[in-house]
């Protein structure tokens, strides 16, 4: 038979043994919920959005143009560039400001040389608000675009602006930057200028004579050339004649091929 007091020392020793068992567990708890409550990302994480919320609205031009040229370098991008802007590109002279691919000469006068990017049209758009007496745009080396839609948002703001396109002695233009040429309200061109042309490609590969003739797809370039003066036979034409040199070709257009097409000044 146990003895009243040895029963309590049992007591006792199995309620330490059960104190000390538990003790590790419940200090391991606590030390892991202090850890993954309490990090410096969420510390840093607040000022962030304290700093956002100060600054809701502006645009940071760098952070744009870094995103930008981070998608130009992607395989994908890269295989949708049909040509490399010339070595001449880094001689376009002095300029008191850049925007983009966009080179401000003087208070009229504005040359652009590499492609439209997303970024392109907002570029253009804050060169315009820096500089309001820009009446001429110079189009030294143009490759084309990398985002279609950019490319026409671009065309229509250049006509807005009332800018007259001009392609310079030794200049080439290529693929959508055609299309910008179109939208001067006035368009020049030296003797020598290069205008390359192709047909379009959706993102499946289909080009444009894989659609019916009178498939709604073709729409969007027979308004715009309509839209930028050519009369409908003109638009049919020129749109017939870029389409017929596949996508991953190019077919070289002289200033009188173009003077058959739309009015040079």
């Amino acid at each position: 038979m146990v003895s009243p007091s040895a029963f309590v020392r049992t007591l006792i020793v199995a309620a330490l043994a059960a104190v000390l068992a538990f003790a590790p567990a419940q200090a391991q708890q606590v030390v892991t919920i202090t850890t993954t409550t309490v990090t410096w990302t969420y510390d840093d994480t607040g000022d962030d959005a304290e700093a956002a919320d100060s600054d809701e609205g502006v645009i940071y031009e760098g952070a744009a143009l870094l995103g930008d040229e981070a998608l130009a370098e992607d395989a994908d991008f890269a295989a949708a560039r049909r040509y490399a802007p010339a070595a001449t590109l880094a001689t376009l002279g002095h300029a008191k400001a850049r925007f983009g691919p966009f080179s401000v000469i003087d208070g009229a006068t504005v040359r652009m040389a590499g492609d439209v990017t997303s970024a392109t049209p907002r570029q253009f758009a804050a060169m315009l608000a820096a500089y309001p007496g820009l009446k001429r745009l110079e189009m030294t080396d143009c490759p084309g675009s990398l985002d279609e839609e950019a490319n026409l948002i671009l065309a229509r703001a250049i006509r807005r602006a009332g800018l007259e396109t001009v392609v310079p002695a030794g200049g080439s233009i290529r693929s959508g930057a055609v299309e910008l040429w179109l939208a001067g309200v006035t368009r020049r061109a030296a003797p020598d200028a290069e205008f390359g042309v192709h047909s379009w490609a959706d993102e499946y590969g289909r080009e444009a004579n894989d659609y019916p003739a009178n498939d709604p797809v073709h729409a969007e370039y027979l308004g715009y050339y309509r839209e930028m003066g050519l009369n409908d036979a003109k638009a049919r034409a020129f749109y017939a004649l870029t389409n017929s040199t596949p996508f991953d070709d190019v077919r070289y257009l002289t200033r009188d091929d173009m003077a058959r097409f739309v009015t040079l000044n």
